[in-house]
């Protein structure tokens, strides 16, 4: 049996459609998965829909879903949460009625094979399970700056990801975990989510984060905008660590590596959820990192960030909304019927 199914493509820069096709029944190996909610991604798929993405860089190389090119027209979005609805030749019937995570664009129904998805736990809920991707990069984030006992830590750019990422920093026994922020909203989340000191853009941080000495000893930089590396800069002790998990894109804005970053020998390292750290593979793989996720999940529930329920059918608004800036955004979900 056949679906209708709806999907969102991105036809061109600024350019969003929604297309009606055919969903045939599942091949061998394959499962039908009915989408119940999906997460948009401010950051990322902003520079989808802007066309700052490399036109010859592959999406995503690790996953099947996104490994084509950011050439237009093409699909987008990482995190559905749905059900299988219909299992092709060589799945076994159980997978019917399972309740699922997967890194696939944004659509009402999608085919996928059972090693592609996540099999959600009982006692989570899909508005809970639908943040699974930007958990999953924020535990990744913690694993590859590894805050030590006592430490001075700041995070730039509390969006989705810096706000997880500071609900998870919030529970090691840090002297301070300072958050920046342009927005009055997400420093209030911030400041809910356990960061003890938030400033903002035009604020004078070096005086609200305490800063003037002796400076920062890991600094997150998660704000998706190049010139915050010399902020990121600016804020950095001596010796400190500075870990860069914002994607620009094809965005780049010079950095004042000279004086303070020279004098100071800093460790300026990017990080990114695709891959795990090397020194970690000896112990740690992706299955142990996703069932670390959902335990975050589970402790987090950052179900409270939810703040826009849309319909697939209102996408192309949903995002001209998020270009112009749109300040009361802080996690908008496409809602299916």
């Amino acid at each position: 049996m056949t679906a209708r199914a709806q999907q969102v493509w991105f036809r061109d820069a600024l350019n969003v459609e929604l297309r009606s096709v055919d969903m045939p029944r599942p091949r061998p190996g394959e499962v039908r998965v009915r989408t119940r909610l999906s997460a948009v991604s401010a950051g990322t798929e902003l520079l989808v829909y802007r066309g700052q993405v490399p036109a010859d860089m592959a999406l995503d190389a690790s996953l099947e879903s996104l490994s084509g090119s950011a050439r237009f027209p093409l699909q987008y979005g990482y995190a559905c949460v749905g059900e299988v609805e219909a299992a092709g030749a060589e799945v076994e019937a159980s997978w019917l009625g399972k309740r699922v995570f997967a890194f696939a664009p944004h659509a009402s129904h999608f085919l996928a094979t059972p090693e592609s998805v996540i099999v959600l736990p009982d006692d989570l809920s899909f508005d809970d399970a639908v943040f699974l991707a930007n958990m999953e990069t924020a535990v990744n984030l913690v694993h590859d700056g590894a805050p030590l006992l006592g430490e001075r830590v700041l995070v730039i750019g509390l969006g989705v990801v810096g706000l997880l990422l500071s609900a998870l920093l919030a529970r090691f026994p840090l002297q301070t975990l300072s958050g920046i922020d342009g927005l009055a909203r997400r420093r209030e989340i911030a400041s809910d989510f356990g960061v003890h000191r938030v400033a903002g853009l035009d604020d004078d941080s070096q005086g609200v984060l305490g800063l003037s000495s002796p400076g920062m000893d890991l600094v997150y930089e998660v704000s998706g905008v190049p010139q915050a590396l010399d902020t990121a800069i600016d804020c950095a002790g001596f010796a400190a660590r500075i870990l860069v998990g914002s994607w620009y894109g094809s965005k780049a804005a010079p950095v004042a590596l000279g004086g303070k970053a020279h004098r100071n020998r800093l460790t300026i390292r990017t990080s990114q959820v695709s891959t795990l750290a090397p020194e970690l593979t000896g112990r740690w793989d992706k299955a142990r990192r996703f069932a670390s996720t959902l335990d975050m999940l589970r402790t987090v529930r950052p179900s409270r960030l939810i703040s826009d329920r849309v319909a697939l059918q209102d996408a192309a608004e949903l995002y001209d909304r998020l270009h112009r800036g749109a300040e009361d955004v802080v996690q908008a979900v496409f809602v299916y019927d």
